[in-house]
């Protein structure tokens, strides 16, 4: 991912110096279940793990790597080689057993559950924000859309509500997904434990509270990979959602919301009355950068009998880019939805800007229910003057009292024409969240 789109957090998880502290988690937490067994020096172990807590793996390190990998053309040969020059003889001990992929992809699993909590409190400061934004807006009527066309009176705030249903389950599917990456894999060259006692896993697993895979080949199964990636890929259709409804909002014939537009901005190099919604169209490019990662995260699935690498590759750059993006995106959105232009009036006036179409299915039910009319005579009534009032620009209500099948009376006319009625269970649906 480019310096322009991530975070601080991400950035440093996703270095090379990180990546390589956490292959050496990886190497001394073996290490350590062998030597309590007697399998390598117990002294070897403890002077290691002294070694890299007074000096950690840094990007001088990481340098070092890159050098010997230029000549080995092999990432852990030059890992545990740059080891033994860094810490001494006592690195001899370490891989002792196991095989590239058990460290690589024990270590990405470490990687991808600290990028994984990261992204599950940002998606929990999104969550509180719509909270905050459903709360504050809770009864500030609105025009509900379907297919782009005023539909019937809502409020505001369900906008948010629903947003912050949706993602509690991307919440739900974000842990699911944490949880089945924290699998520990130390089975050897073909998963055999032909040279490392299974104990040794399990051992491991234990100490951090995960789970030893219970049958491997020479890789973890990207089963688990691909469903991390659907959890982000399905975060972002959420994001775009959010912000693809915003971007509708902000439009000049709507001007109902508006991204934050700062001090000293600027939207256009030649308009300068322009102020566009670019915050949510970068979220939207994210959602699909997302979906893309996810497509090339199923193709990993599939490896040729124990172990190819055509996954790593790919893995190199969809892992981190992944779950950056995911991260960036969904902190930017936070950023919009808490500092929203919101304009009330203007939605109460786009509400009634058709004269009162949007009341229509109240009259439909109340000749239907009142005056018992069958329903397609009551359509055909309702419908006739609703048309007639597209055209025309007159009031729906104006058409139906002055229409000679209309048998409903002016009390009765004002009732179905009131908005009240259409929001009178708001708080029953907010009740179902504890607001």
């Amino acid at each position: 991912m480019i310096d322009r789109y991530l975070t601080p957090e991400m950035k440093a998880l996703w270095s090379e110096a990180s990546k390589y502290r956490a292959w050496l988690r990886v190497e001394l937490a073996a290490m350590e279940a062998q030597a309590r067994h007697g399998e390598v020096p117990k002294e070897a172990f403890e002077a290691l793990t002294e070694r890299s807590k007074a000096d950690p793996l840094d990007d001088a390190f990481a340098q070092k790597v890159a050098e010997i990998e230029a000549v080995t053309r092999h990432d852990i040969v030059a890992f545990t080689r740059a080891l033994t020059d860094r810490y001494g003889e006592e690195a001899r001990f370490i891989h002792h057993g196991l095989t590239s992929t058990d460290v690589v992809d024990t270590a990405q699993n470490l990687l991808l559950d600290e990028a994984l909590g990261l992204i599950i409190t940002d998606v929990e400061a999104l969550r509180e924000v719509c909270r905050t934004q459903a709360v504050a807006h809770k009864h500030t009527p609105t025009v509900g859309r379907t297919h782009g066309i005023h539909a019937e009176p809502m409020t505001f705030g369900l906008k948010f509500l629903n947003w912050m249903a949706t993602l509690d389950r991307d919440l739900e599917r974000l842990h699911a997904a944490r949880k089945r990456v924290q699998v520990v894999m130390l089975s050897g060259s073909v998963g055999t434990y032909a040279h490392v006692s299974p104990r040794v896993e399990e051992e491991v697993a234990h100490g951090w509270g995960w789970q030893p895979a219970p049958v491997t080949n020479q890789t973890l199964a990207r089963d688990r990979h691909a469903e991390v990636l659907s959890a982000l890929a399905i975060l972002g259709t959420t994001l775009e959602r959010i912000a693809v409804e915003i971007r509708h909002l902000q439009r000049s014939e709507v001007r109902e919301a508006m991204e934050p537009f700062g001090k000293g901005q600027t939207g256009s190099s030649s308009m300068p009355h322009k102020k566009n919604p670019i915050l949510t169209e970068n979220v939207t490019g994210f959602a699909r950068l997302l979906r893309g990662f996810l497509a090339t995260g199923l193709e990993n699935v599939a490896l040729w009998h124990e172990r190819d690498i055509s996954h790593s590759s790919a893995e190199r750059v969809i892992l981190p880019d992944a779950t950056a993006s995911a991260s960036y995106a969904t902190r930017r959105l936070t950023g919009v939805l808490r500092d929203l232009v919101v304009f009330p009036e203007r939605m109460l006036r786009n509400l009634n800007d058709l004269g009162g179409l949007v009341y229509s299915q109240r009259v439909l039910h109340a000749l239907i229910d009142e005056k018992g009319m069958s329903r397609e005579a009551a359509y055909g009534l309702v419908q006739r003057n609703a048309l007639r009032s597209w055209e025309t620009g007159e009031g729906l209500r104006d058409l139906l009292k002055a229409d000679p099948e209309n048998t409903l009376t002016d009390a009765e006319l004002n009732a179905a024409f009131d908005l009240n009625w259409y929001l009178r269970h708001v708080n029953d649906i907010y009740a179902r969240f504890g607001l």
